[in-house]
């Protein structure tokens, strides 16, 4: 386990030595972040201190993960779309920003080489991290440092359920492909250590998380520190986008189907 836990060398990351390139990735990772999860981050913390200032205490609110943004069906799904639209172009940001950096997808693990065996560790890494993580929240929430949340709140429409697993998916897309395949590998060409980046990055993702409470933050932060130790140690984002797909997929159509038809907590 000790040895699991303990980085591994990276490999083929030149570290940039010429000043002006180190300026010039330096403010790569600022402009990225700052268009992407970090202004979010911000926007997010703002949001718990927002809730924590109600009379109301934060396991009394609610918050939707999914909502309707239109009263009008074809109208609420173009904003769904476009959402999701948004969410790859993140993600497509931070490959692209890779390649032009003389990366090739496939060094950061985006490739099809091993699809069954990507499949089967996506399996375990959701099951890891979802498991543990709705424990987490109910003790979050049960202790009232969490808000109520609601993985979708979209109507029973016939594009409910596509729209909530694209959006499963753009979300994952996003978060590691900009995190960990692009963040990581920018952080080792400046000299970043494995565990400072690894902080950093799983310390972005929580406070991306904020808006959920205190819970929300916690267990995303602890997501990062796994997902991210994962792809340190082996190089397969495949694996950590449809894990975090997975998890993102039974807790949204899991709520959509489900509410109303069991207890919720």
């Amino acid at each position: 386990m000790r040895g699991w836990l303990a980085p591994q060398r990276p490999g083929r990351v030149a570290v940039l030595t010429d000043p002006r390139e180190r300026r010039l990735a330096a403010t790569e990772i600022l402009v990225v972040l700052t268009v992407t999860l970090g202004l979010r981050a911000l926007s997010s913390g703002l949001s718990l201190i927002e809730a924590a200032l109600q009379p109301v205490p934060l396991n009394e609110q609610q918050v939707a993960l999914n909502a309707p943004a239109s009263r009008n069906e074809l109208v609420d799904l173009a904003f769904q779309l476009v959402r999701v639209l948004q969410l790859v172009g993140w993600g497509v940001l931070g490959a692209y920003l890779l390649v032009r950096a003389g990366f090739a997808l496939r060094a950061v693990g985006l490739d099809a080489k091993r699809p069954g065996k990507d499949a089967v560790w996506a399996a375990g890494m959701a099951a890891l991290i979802g498991i543990p993580g709705l424990g987490l929240y109910l003790v979050a929430r049960a202790l009232g440092v969490s808000l109520t949340i609601a993985p979708s709140l979209l109507t029973d429409t016939w594009w409910r359920i596509p729209v909530l697993v694209a959006s499963s998916a753009a979300n994952a897309w996003a978060e590691e492909v900009v995190l960990l395949g692009y963040l990581l590998t920018r952080l080792r060409q400046l000299g970043w250590s494995e565990n400072r980046a690894l902080v950093l990055q799983a310390v972005v993702r929580g406070a991306y998380h904020l808006y959920q409470g205190l819970g929300g933050f916690v267990g995303n932060l602890v997501m990062g520190l796994v997902y991210g130790r994962f792809w340190q140690r082996t190089n397969r984002l495949w694996v950590l986008v449809l894990g975090h797909t997975l998890i993102d997929v039974v807790a949204f159509v899991g709520y959509a189907v489900l509410a109303g038809k069991v207890g919720w907590p």
